[in-house]
């Protein structure tokens, strides 16, 4: 991997809460036009990783670069708006919008130096009409005028991606994006997700508890424990690691992967 075909990398990333090291020297890097998962036990450190990656949080000391720009000390309102996008573990939405108003809330956000919420979507140029085009992208188009707080658990999933794509990001950054879905659920948005990725060109990097979604669709996975990175790799890699086996896995799953 060349430096031209990294997205993204944390350069010995390290937080501290108190005395404690949450993240501890850590250094990875994601290649553009890939799907590639962060996970390891409760307490690993991933979240806090992803919170630093994200700017939710800044670093103790290192540095976040994307596509060669430092990101480190940014708001996390810059960040957006140079083309990283992400998701939360509890569903982030408007309840009382239409599933195409939360759309357009976030196209609107993009528009202009200024975010103008008092002012007439309509009256901004192609506001209304990529908000359409998301809302067939996630597969809500029928469900355009239905509240958020009405759609269900999937669908309000799909509805949090679409918000996150509106603006166009090149990198997506998802936390945990099945969580409290139903199992039927949960295929029908990892395959959106894998489509947008791929058909998007875009570069996906995620946490995910659900192994067998990571296992089945990673590229490319990095295996978090005590703060520190344990191992790194293609997902039969992971798979067939006595180290990962032995302090995460356990011997509990038996993971099927099919890539």
């Amino acid at each position: 991997m060349t430096q031209k075909d990294i997205i993204l990398e944390t350069q010995n990333i390290t937080r501290y809460f108190g005395g404690l090291a949450a993240v501890d020297d850590v250094s990875i890097q994601i290649e553009r036009n890939t799907l590639h998962a962060i996970i390891g036990p409760n307490g690993a450190g991933k979240t806090t990783l992803f919170n630093l990656i994200s700017g939710v949080l800044k670093p103790t000391s290192g540095n976040v670069i994307y596509k060669g720009q430092d990101l480190t000390k940014l708001p996390v309102h810059r960040m957006i708006h140079m083309g990283l996008g992400r998701s939360f573990q509890i569903t982030n939405i408007f309840p009382n919008l239409s599933a195409f108003e939360n759309v357009r809330l976030a196209t609107q956000s993009m528009r202009g130096d200024n975010f103008k919420i008092l002012r007439d979507p309509s009256k901004i140029e192609g506001c209304d009409e990529r908000s359409w085009d998301v809302l067939k992208q996630v597969g809500l188009l029928e469900k355009a005028m239905i509240p958020g707080r009405f759609l269900s658990h999937g669908d309000q999933r799909k509805l949090e991606l679409g918000m996150i794509l509106a603006p166009d990001p090149e990198l997506l950054l998802l936390d945990e994006p099945t969580a409290g879905m139903a199992g039927e659920e949960v295929p029908e948005l990892i395959d959106l997700i894998r489509t947008v990725q791929e058909e998007g060109s875009k570069t996906v990097l995620l946490v995910e508890h659900n192994m067998n979604v990571v296992m089945n669709n990673a590229d490319y996975i990095t295996v978090m424990n005590h703060g520190k990175v344990l191992a790194e790799g293609a997902p039969a890699e992971i798979a067939n690691n006595q180290e990962v086996q032995t302090a995460y896995l356990g011997g509990l799953y038996e993971i099927d992967v099919v890539k």
